[in-house]
């Protein structure tokens, strides 16, 4: 007889998507609020359009696009820099045992819809 597995295998928890959430408008507010020093995010508006975040809630990858998509491999080394601070930011903000580690890649669902 087959295991019943654990977890469903159709998706993320409801508690995922809240978390996952939750991060994305902590990083969108501190990138709008421009406190982060890095050179490579100096003037430039980044847009944060989706976190997804493991089952273990350690691990959270962030999709981010810079405005226009203008330098985005600069932007994307910027956020991962900043990635310590961000990550300490996102900590202050929830109460999770662990505060997640934060990966930043380049959205594509903008060129997907052309």
């Amino acid at each position: 007889m087959a295991r019943k597995p654990s977890r469903p295998a159709h998706g993320p928890s409801q508690r995922q998507l809240r978390v996952a959430e939750e991060i994305r408008h902590i990083l969108a507010g501190v990138l709008m609020r421009g406190e982060l020093r890095d050179p490579a995010l100096a003037g430039v508006s980044v847009t944060i359009s989706e976190v997804r975040i493991s089952p273990d809630l350690k691990n959270a990858t962030v999709f981010a696009l810079p405005l226009a998509g203008a330098h985005v491999e600069e932007v994307l080394k910027g956020l991962g820099r900043s990635a310590p601070y961000l990550r300490a930011q996102v900590a202050h903000a929830l109460q999770l045992r662990f505060a997640p580690t934060l990966t930043f890649v380049k959205d594509k669902s903008f060129d997907e819809a052309d």
